[in-house]
Parts: C-alpha cells; sequence; structure tokens
C-alpha cells in the first residue's frame, strides 16, 4: 500500500511539473497537497468544513465554504479542525499561466498580494456555481481537446474575477502594525529559500530588490519596515543567512567550491570568493580546511 502511494504522489507529481496545471478532488487526494512544491505552483481552494488557515500576517479561521488563493512566494499553512473536509483544488504555475493574454490579473489581483484578501467566504448559490467551474477543469485536463489549456486558463480566470465580485472575509487577525507584518512575512520568504539541497536547484532570491518585487512592495518600504523591526538592513539578513548556508555546504557537502558558488546564486566562483572572505576574514578554502 505505502508503495502504491508513493507512486502515485510520483506521478501526480510528474504530471503537475510538466502540464503546469493539475484540479483534483479534495476527498480524493490523500498526501497529494502535502508533497507539491508550494514555491512553484499557485493554489486556488474550494472547501467546505472547519479550517485555520496561517497566511502572511493573518490567521483566518473559517467554518462552512470558503476560497482560498495560495502564492508560492507567501508562506502559508493550513490547518483542518473538521472531521470531514471536501472541496476541489487546482494547482497551476506562474508560465502556465503567463501563455494567457489575461495573465496580467494574476500579479494585480488582490487575492495573491500580501495584504490582500487569501480568504473569501462563499454562499450556497455562489458554492454551487464554483463547483461546476472546478468540475469542468478537471474534465478537460483528462480530454485530448487540443486548446483545452488556453480554456483551464479562462476557467482560472473566470474563478479570478467572479471572486473580485464578492464580498471579502474580514475574519483574519492583524500584527502590530504593517511594518511588523512585512516584516515577519519578509523573513519567512528568506528563510524558505533555504536549505540548498541540490546543485540543480540554485538560491533564487539573493538581492533585497528581488525580495521586495516577489512581496509586491517598493523596494524602499522593505529596507524602512525591516530596519525599524529588526535593526538591520534587508540586505544584512540575506547576507547572513547566505553564509550560514555557504558554512555549513562546506562543512557537510563534497561540493566543489564552484559548485557551491553556483549554488548560491553566484555568476562565478572569485564572486563567491570575494564574498565570503568580505564578510568572514577567509576564503571559502581555508574555511573549509580549518574546520577538518
Amino acid at each position: 500500500m505505502k508503495e502504491k502511494t508513493i507512486r502515485e504522489v510520483s506521478k501526480f507529481n510528474n504530471e503537475l511539473k510538466l502540464q503546469g496545471f493539475k484540479a483534483f478532488q479534495i476527498e480524493e487526494d490523500g498526501t497529494e497537497t502535502r508533497t507539491y512544491s508550494r514555491k512553484e505552483f499557485y493554489k486556488i481552494c474550494l472547501t467546505t468544513g472547519k479550517s485555520k488557515i496561517h497566511y502572511s500576517d493573518k490567521t483566518y479561521e473559517q467554518e462552512g465554504t470558503i476560497l482560498f488563493f495560495g502564492n508560492p512566494h507567501i508562506p502559508y499553512s493550513w490547518e483542518t479542525i473538521s472531521t470531514s473536509y471536501v472541496g476541489y483544488t487546482i494547482l497551476f504555475s506562474e508560465d502556465f499561466f503567463k501563455n494567457s493574454e489575461r495573465s496580467e490579473s494574476l500579479q494585480q489581483s488582490s487575492f495573491f498580494k500580501i495584504g490582500g484578501t487569501a480568504v473569501l467566504k462563499i454562499s450556497e448559490e455562489q458554492r454551487i456555481f464554483l463547483n461546476t467551474i472546478f468540475q469542468k477543469m478537471i474534465t478537460e485536463q483528462e480530454s485530448d481537446y487540443v486548446f483545452k489549456d488556453e480554456l483551464i486558463r479562462n476557467y482560472i480566470s473566470l474563478i479570478i474575477h467572479e471572486s473580485l465580485k464578492m464580498e471579502p472575509s474580514e475574519n483574519y487577525e492583524h500584527n502590530k502594525n504593517a511594518s511588523s507584518r512585512l516584516t515577519s512575512v519578509f523573513l519567512e520568504l528568506l528563510e524558505r529559500q533555504f536549505p540548498i539541497e541540490t546543485i540543480q536547484n540554485p538560491l533564487q532570491l539573493r538581492t533585497a530588490q528581488q525580495y521586495a518585487q516577489h512581496l509586491n512592495v517598493h523596494i524602499n518600504y522593505l529596507n524602512r519596515a525591516v530596519k525599524e523591526v529588526t535593526g538591520k538592513s534587508t540586505t544584512t539578513h540575506i547576507t547572513e543567512r547566505i553564509i550560514t548556508e555557504a558554512k555549513a555546504l562546506l562543512l557537510h557537502t563534497d561540493w566543489s567550491i564552484s559548485e557551491i558558488a553556483y549554488a548560491l546564486g553566484f555568476d562565478y566562483p572569485t564572486y563567491f570568493n570575494n564574498f565570503f572572505k568580505k564578510q568572514t576574514g577567509t576564503n571559502p578554502s581555508s574555511f573549509r580546511l580549518s574546520e577538518v
């Protein structure tokens, strides 16, 4: 049974990565929702039950039917409280949706932004309508229709636009202020970049500007907030975390200095050497030897 489950999960992930999209019923999902990479896929869930969702700076505790929007760049977790929990989930990559002429609506939608509305309370009438859309996507993904990807993208756009017309949920808890909220999300996003597990998946976010872009805020606003709350600059936090990871890779892997440099997002080993020496006072090779 365990071997069968592993094969099913592997098949699920392979299909998701190849197609950039997957729709399924939650009651048929099993362990699948816990095995895909949240760093790569947007998520929309239509669920009925009792749950608590921690998303960015907010906590939503809901009972009944809700529509949830998950952004891969914003940390979130989901606690299922009720014994029965049903509904639908769709996962899709940014590249999949970018092929649509309407892709800008994804980036600009308030549902996928920090400080936006990640959870909507859904009426019974709305649930019935949205159920139909999710069911159509599940059917289409298995069809041989040549333009099914474009049709599925249209269904996603329809869900987003229908949601924009709904009353947003107000059942959430705020952090103390906007600065602490943004800083908390930045630090969580920073930590999610690590550990670096393979050379084939190097560090993607290395600068304060890149983090600001992923968090949909101006770089100056991010810098002010982080400095105000922690006393350190955004760049200092990023630098310290990269150095910590560099030391771990030097001590606990047999990767070459060049491979570690690439894994940490440096274009050339010399750039990494200079960066490491500036921060630690020694070069990577000497550090590795001194700790043996």
